[in-house]
């Protein structure tokens, strides 16, 4: 390759490189739901399922650490049913089959969660969610008793 061509070729490709990674995202999001077990209790006797009704304490937190919700400092964990979108998507799916006493970190990507919209102004668009969760009871049946401090989350 000759000089003169090179010299017209390098800031195409410097130009492209700095497009690259002016629109690339933060290598801490996600594209599909990351289920992470942190603690699972010694037996399981409540799991969660569609249409069942659950308790969960959760902390929610953006991928740069900053906690936008926690039912932990609250002390009151949210309840619903579950499957039946009256949470995120990424929720939804990320509890089912979990046990009372279990801790889960899901990784929510925005599709599953609050999309590109967002939910201003704590949440930007196209956000992926962090929340470490634990769930408190099934129906009504909490655990038997198991160590359930946040302290593991």
């Amino acid at each position: 390759m000759s000089i003169s061509c090179a010299l017209k070729v390098v800031p195409i490709v410097l130009l492209l490189v700095l497009f690259a990674l002016a629109n690339a995202k933060k290598s801490a999001d996600v594209t599909e739901l990351l289920i992470g077990v942190k603690y699972k209790p010694p037996s399981c006797e409540f799991q969660a399922h569609k249409g069942d009704r659950v308790k969960v304490h959760y902390r929610g937190k953006l991928t740069d650490g900053k906690v936008f919700d926690s039912s932990f400092e609250r002390g009151d964990p949210i309840e619903f049913e579950l499957g039946s979108g009256q949470v995120i998507k990424g929720w939804d799916q990320g509890l089912l089959g979990m046990c009372v006493g279990e801790k889960r970190k899901l990784k929510i990507p925005a599709k599953l969660g609050y999309g590109e919209q967002g939910s201003p102004p704590t949440i930007p668009g196209g956000a992926t969610l962090i929340f470490d969760t634990e769930l408190v009871s099934v129906n009504g049946k909490p655990s038997s008793g198991e160590d359930t401090s946040e302290d593991e989350l």
